[in-house]
């Protein structure tokens, strides 16, 4: 079985720059690796849902912090036999977001720590009841969140189709998330974690795992 490297923080942190650095860096060094990105818009349908939700669709849908989780739960789940398959043919898979995501921004939304009520709901419905494999590695890159809101606003800037949604719009909220994820990654939630700074660093990402 691969590695698998979940790769986590705020929206414009620079994750997808982080992973395809990582792979680019691997391959040539004779590994195989593949990618998958959370959640999966476009493929998923209660991804899809949960993205118009965000954007204002769907009436109330977007209040519920645990109905929001459990739609993007279920877009993991409808890709866990994938992501299995995925690991027995690499030697590494690397996730741009994954469960964490869902555990840091619920608890984010509800006032709560890294070690509250909604993070342990999170943890016993995605791993214990939709059986998703545990990350070997998490990578978190510990953005500020100006410098990450600012790169989402250029981001959709530039971009039509990445428009900001009502999460990557409250700087409260991103800046609850990062404290989370910070407390995840400090008590090593479900695997060891590794922070990385501003730049999305692969050589130094590189250094940290074993694959």
């Amino acid at each position: 079985m691969g590695v698998l490297i979940a790769v986590e923080g705020l929206d414009g942190a620079g994750k997808h720059t982080l992973v395809t650095g990582l792979v680019n860096r691997w391959a040539t060094q004779g590994y195989r690796v593949q990618t998958l990105t959370f959640p999966r818009y476009s493929e998923s349908v209660t991804a899809d849902i949960a993205a118009e939700a965000l954007h204002g669709e769907h009436g109330d849908l977007r209040s519920s912090v645990h109905a929001m989780a459990i739609l993007f739960a279920l877009d993991r789940r409808d890709a866990a036999e994938y992501l299995r398959k995925l690991l027995a043919a690499n030697d590494a898979v690397i996730l741009d977001r994954y469960v964490a995501s869902n555990a840091a921004y619920s608890a984010a939304r509800l006032g709560q720590d890294a070690d509250g009520e909604v993070v342990q709901w999170v943890t016993t419905l995605e791993f214990s009841r939709f059986g998703l494999p545990v990350p070997d590695h998490h990578l978190l890159l510990d953005v500020p969140t100006d410098v990450a809101i600012d790169r989402a606003k250029s981001r959709a800037e530039l971009d039509a189709s990445r428009l900001r949604d009502h999460y990557e719009r409250d700087h409260e909220l991103q800046e609850r998330t990062g404290l989370v994820y910070r407390a995840l990654a400090e008590m090593g939630w479900m695997s060891p974690w590794s922070r990385l700074g501003t730049e999305a660093d692969p050589e130094l990402a590189d250094r940290l795992i074993a694959i």
